[in-house]
């Protein structure tokens, strides 16, 4: 069985992330996920998701590609996240490309293509612009 591990915020749940998580399973037999906490989205991104993290993972959880979610509290314990979840293939967004490929040591590193013309924070500012 090929396990593939992959990372993300998810939050304003939108087609692209349906897309990276359709082609990360098509990579392998299991799908793990893994959700950035709020304090890790806040220290990332300087703002809290607008969802919270447990409704993120609910939404993640449901989709039929996903075998199972977990909350990442820290960029910095991916290599721990790949041992504790025996991941064969780590999956992340082509924006990290080459940033994590020191863990070819412990797995195979892909790097997707984003899905063109979407993103949460492109989204919350078209909010936050049309509320202006």
């Amino acid at each position: 069985m090929t396990r593939v591990l992959t990372f993300g915020t998810f939050d304003l749940f939108h087609i692209g992330h349906v897309n990276v998580l359709m082609r990360a399973a098509s990579l392998g037999d299991h799908l793990t996920v893994g959700v950035s906490s709020d304090a890790l989205n806040y220290s990332k991104k300087g703002r809290n998701p607008v969802y919270r993290e447990e409704h993120r993972m609910a939404i993640v959880k449901s989709l039929a590609c996903v075998d199972e979610v977990f909350v990442e509290e820290s960029l910095e314990l991916k290599g721990e996240y790949i041992k504790e979840h025996q991941a064969d293939v780590l999956v992340m967004g082509d924006d990290w490309a080459g940033k994590f490929d020191h863990y070819k040591e412990l797995c195979e590193v892909v790097y997707l293509p984003r899905t063109a013309e979407v993103s949460t924070t492109d989204i919350i500012q078209s909010i936050r612009e049309d509320l202006d």
